[in-house]
């Protein structure tokens, strides 16, 4: 007989070595996010739906748990005030809409639709991995920084044409995210320092900050319709925090060159793999 969760007397189906399982993975995700300063829901989800939870559940577990890997990262970002409130106004409410509207949306989206959206965004990061590697690791540079080169101190590029652009990408990144079940912080980052062209660590900062919001809100659309799997959430939500903590601390003490090369590769096979199983039931 197979021991689950709720023979603890806790409200979950799900068997006790996939919860361990999933606990060590959040963990490690966690360190890793912490290294280079992104939640990645994107190395969470598809353990979650390959270990067999349900997508609705699935999404609705993971953005809150991504959500509280970037709490950490935003008071610290606060405090050293690294956080732009002109890029909250311009990307971060139209991100929170998104999510909000997208969260309510996960429950009528079909299971094969969400499955496949999943594995194009956990591909998207694995390329942008490798991306990292190549562009920096053959250069002798570290991967502690992953985006932006040379816009050190910048303020930033604010015209009406790019703050439009960045609103729109902010709803749409939102809505996506709040859907599938992920903040998406590792395509919004990129955006705004191609787009705003401000200092990545503002840059960086700033993403973090959305991302918790943007998350919690997602979130609730989730919650109202019960696909939250709460016993899971607080097991690999506590690890996410543990894992991300150290993860930071780390930071430049580490070359993380091959790691991110060797993630880069997994996630590219793990989202074909999800994108396969979203065209083909």
């Amino acid at each position: 007989m197979e021991i689950t969760l709720s023979d603890f007397a806790l409200p979950s189906d799900v068997l006790l070595w996939k919860a361990i399982l999933l606990a060590v993975i959040s963990l490690l995700t966690g360190i890793l996010g912490g290294f280079v300063g992104l939640a990645l829901g994107t190395i969470r989800l598809p353990a979650l739906l390959l270990l067999g939870v349900p997508s609705t559940i699935a999404g609705g577990t993971n953005i809150m748990i991504s959500s509280l890997s970037a709490l950490s990262g935003s008071i610290a970002h606060w405090r050293e005030r690294r956080v732009d409130k002109r890029i909250v106004m311009v990307m971060g409410i139209p991100a929170f809409i998104g999510a909000f509207a997208g969260g309510f949306l996960s429950e009528i989206m079909p299971r094969q639709l969400l499955l496949f959206l999943a594995g194009i965004f956990v591909l998207w990061q694995g390329i942008e991995f490798i991306i990292i590697y190549y562009s920096k690791a053959r250069a002798g540079r570290q991967a502690s920084s992953l985006f932006g080169v040379g816009l050190e101190g910048s303020n930033g590029t604010f015209t009406p044409g790019r703050i439009s652009l960045e609103s729109g990408i902010g709803l749409a990144i939102g809505l996506l995210g709040g859907a599938v079940g992920l903040i998406l912080g590792s395509i919004r980052l990129p955006a705004l320092i191609r787009i705003l062209k401000i200092d990545p660590r503002i840059a960086a900062g700033s993403n973090l900050f959305i991302g918790f919001f943007m998350g919690a809100l997602g979130w609730v659309g989730h919650a109202t319709k019960g696909n939250v799997d709460y016993p899971l959430l607080v097991i690999m939500g506590a690890t996410a925090l543990i894992g991300s903590w150290f993860g930071a601390k780390l930071t430049g003490k580490v070359n993380l060159n091959a790691l991110i090369l060797t993630m880069g590769f997994v996630l590219v096979i793990v989202g074909l793999l999800l994108a396969y199983r979203g065209i083909i039931p």
